[in-house]
Formats: C-alpha cells, sequence, structure tokens
C-alpha cells in the first residue's frame, strides 16, 4: 500500500519535473538576452552588442525547424527554436530603431557645427536591395532585415522540400544547424586570444551561458535527441570553457592595454 501511494506521488512529481525541464528549454535560450535588451533601451546605445547574434541564430534555428520537417525531434527543442527567432528580431528592431535614432542625431549635430550644408549630409540610406557586401547586415530599416530572413527561409525552404527525401540532406542539415549556432561563441574566443585581454567581456553572462549550454547538453543526451545536437551541446560547452579559461588566464596575467584602445563589449555574452 505503501509503494502503491508513493507510486500516485512520484508519477505527478515526474510530470512536473519534465514540464520545467521542457520550459527551461524552451525559454532558457532568451534569458541572458533579457537585460541586454532593457540596457540598450536604457542607455540608447547598442554599440556593445552585435546585431551578428542574430543573424547567426536566426540561420540556425531556421535551419533547425526545417530539420524537424525530416526528422521529428523533441517538441521544446522546436518551440524553442520559434522563441528564439522572436527574440532575435526583437533585438534586431530595438538595435535598429536606436542606432537610426542615434544618427539621426549626429546628423543634426554635424548640421549644426557645419559651415556649409554639404557637411552636414547625412550617408546613404542602406538597404537590404542594394545587395552591397560591405553594408550587409547593418542597414537602416528593420524591414529590411525581415525581408532577407523571409527571402532565406524561402530559399532554404524551398531546397529543404525538395530534398527531404535524402537522408544525407536531412542529417547534413540538421548538423549544419546545430553547428552554426555550437560556433556562436569563437568570434569572442577569437577577439580574447587576438587581444590578449576579456575587458568589456560580462563573466555573469558566460557564467549564464555556460550553465545553460550545459543543462541544454544533458538535455540532449537523456532525452535521446538526434546526435548532432549531443555532439554540438558538447562543443558549445567546450568553447564556453575556453572563454572562462582565457579570462582566467589573462586576469592572472593581464597585458598593459595600449594607450586609446577600445575593447568592445561581448557580443553573445551581452
Amino acid at each position: 500500500m505503501d509503494a502503491e501511494g508513493l507510486g500516485w506521488l512520484l508519477v505527478p512529481l515526474q510530470q512536473l519535473v519534465s514540464w520545467g525541464a521542457a520550459g527551461a528549454m524552451v525559454f532558457g535560450g532568451v534569458v541572458p538576452y533579457i537585460p541586454q535588451y532593457r540596457d540598450i533601451r536604457r542607455t540608447q546605445n547598442a554599440e556593445g552588442f552585435s546585431t551578428y547574434v542574430c543573424l547567426v541564430l536566426l540561420v540556425a534555428n531556421i535551419l533547425r525547424i526545417l530539420f524537424w520537417f525530416g526528422r521529428r525531434f523533441e517538441a521544446p527543442l522546436l518551440w524553442q527554436s520559434v522563441v528564439m527567432i522572436l527574440t532575435m528580431l526583437l533585438m534586431l528592431k530595438l538595435c535598429t530603431e536606436v542606432r537610426v535614432a542615434n544618427e539621426l542625431n549626429l546628423k543634426r549635430r554635424v548640421f549644426a557645427a557645419a559651415d556649409n550644408k554639404d557637411e552636414a549630409r547625412a550617408p546613404p540610406r542602406r538597404s537590404y536591395l542594394d545587395f552591397d557586401p560591405q553594408h550587409f547586415w547593418h542597414w537602416n530599416s528593420f524591414g529590411d532585415y525581415v525581408q532577407c530572413v523571409l527571402a532565406f527561409t524561402c530559399v532554404a525552404g524551398c531546397v529543404t522540400y525538395l530534398s527531404i527525401d535524402s537522408a544525407l540532406f536531412v542529417e547534413s542539415l540538421g548538423f549544419l544547424a546545430v553547428l552554426t549556432e555550437a560556433m556562436l561563441g569563437m568570434p569572442q574566443l577569437c577577439r580574447n586570444h587576438r587581444h590578449q585581454s576579456t575587458e568589456g567581456m560580462s563573466i555573469k553572462m558566460v557564467l549564464m551561458w555556460t550553465s545553460g549550454d550545459t543543462f541544454k547538453t544533458a538535455y540532449f543526451l537523456l532525452n535521446g535527441a538526434p546526435l548532432q545536437f549531443s555532439v554540438c551541446g558538447l562543443l558549445q560547452v567546450l568553447v564556453d570553457l575556453a572563454i572562462l579559461g582565457q579570462a582566467y588566464v589573462f586576469t592572472r596575467h593581464p597585458l598593459k592595454p595600449a594607450p586609446h584602445a577600445a575593447h568592445p563589449a561581448s557580443a553573445k555574452a551581452l
């Protein structure tokens, strides 16, 4: 009787833990970007956040959703991609609005200080339809980013639809999706190595990032997710640990800062 009563208690408890783990998977990935979003709104300055983070995460999660059509995986992982795409679009919208507003204020200050109007002329509008590689992902309108994302989704969707019967294509698509996301920390790792410093990088955010990637990888392994998810999750954890190792080494053996050197904040950590 005691065993039966204990079973009635354990079943809902296990269900509650399962729901909690699924909820953490769906929403946990966007948590580090909440303080960054609030900081940008408060300071009206988006210089510390690289919109290339949004680009990488948008591509990775769009490819992951397309992978789902070829090989079904856990529903929380699918919804995680949807939530992350919406979050990155919100980040892009805010960053674009803040950057355009700051450029407009700069134009007004230059116009007031210039002796003639030619010197105060604002730079030309950068648009997605210009197809200018030099200004790729540095456009002046949020609509241009949306158009680019929709165009990529349509092209990738058509290719996936035509190749969905190929097991090699489906597996390669899944590996490309998670590998893209796993490589998100590499620019920060290379920057730290190049400058021999982690100045401007938020250690707290990297720690949060590391714990989240560790939880995510454990979730993949315990729930039998496709092999691509587990392998690239382990890769993400290794990159996180490498960045933390850099922080420890460069803190213990700091280099003398170069005069007037500026170290931008970590894109991913923020």
